[in-house]
C-alpha cells in the first residue's frame, strides 16, 4: 500500500483534493474508485497521470446525517474550494437502500459492495498528513492489472460487471489490463 500512498502523495492535483476532502473533517471519509485506481493504472502503464476523472467519489459514513442534502452541501463546500473537478459525496450509511443491501457498518465495509476489485480501493490525508489506503479486497489485483469482480458482483451481479468492463472502455485506455471475471 505504500507504493500507492507515494504515487498519490507525489500527484500535486490528487493530494491537493485529498487535503481538500479532509478539511471537512467527516468520520469515516475518503475518496475512492477511480481516483486511486486511475493513477495506479497510468502510473503501471509508464504514462503521465490523467486528470483524477470528471467525478471524484467521496464516501463517508454517518448514520445520524443520512439526509441526502447534506451530501449536496458538502458538494457544494468542495467545489468552492476546487473547481476544476466534480465532486460525488455520498455517506455510505444510506447507500445500501439504493443498492439492495443489507446497511453497511462503515465506508469501507461499503466498499466490499463496489463491482471490482480494482475499484474497491480508496485513500485518505489524515491530520499527520499521511496518505492512508483502504482496500477491503486489497491492491494486488489493481497493481497487477487485473479485471475481477467482487464477490457480491461474481454471481447474481455479473452482467452489471459486464457491462461496466464494456461500457467504460478501460481496456482500450490502459491496454495491459487483464479480465479474470470472464
Amino acid at each position: 500500500m505504500s507504493k500507492i500512498s507515494t504515487l498519490l502523495r507525489t500527484d500535486p492535483l490528487r493530494w491537493r483534493l485529498l487535503g481538500a476532502v479532509r478539511s471537512l473533517n467527516l468520520p469515516d471519509c475518503w475518496i475512492g474508485a477511480g481516483f486511486v485506481r486511475n493513477a495506479v493504472w497510468d502510473h503501471l502503464h509508464r504514462r503521465p497521470a490523467s486528470s483524477p476523472g470528471s467525478d471524484i467519489d467521496v464516501i463517508w459514513f454517518d448514520p445520524d446525517r443520512t439526509d441526502p442534502e447534506e451530501d449536496r452541501r458538502l458538494e457544494a463546500v468542495l467545489q468552492a474550494k476546487e473547481l476544476s473537478v466534480s465532486w460525488s459525496v455520498k455517506n455510505q450509511a444510506r447507500m445500501h437502500e439504493r443498492n439492495g443491501d443489507l446497511p453497511y457498518l462503515s465506508a469501507v465495509d461499503a466498499m466490499r459492495y463496489w463491482p471490482e476489485t480494482a475499484t474497491a480501493i480508496a485513500a485518505r490525508r489524515d491530520a499527520s498528513d499521511h496518505c492512508q489506503i483502504a482496500a477491503p479486497f486489497g491492491a494486488a489485483d489493481l497493481l497487477n492489472l487485473i479485471l475481477r469482480p467482487t464477490p457480491h458482483f461474481s454471481c447474481e451481479k455479473k452482467s452489471i460487471y459486464r457491462t461496466r468492463l464494456r461500457d467504460k472502455g478501460w481496456t482500450s485506455t490502459w491496454p495491459l489490463l487483464r479480465d479474470a471475471g470472464r
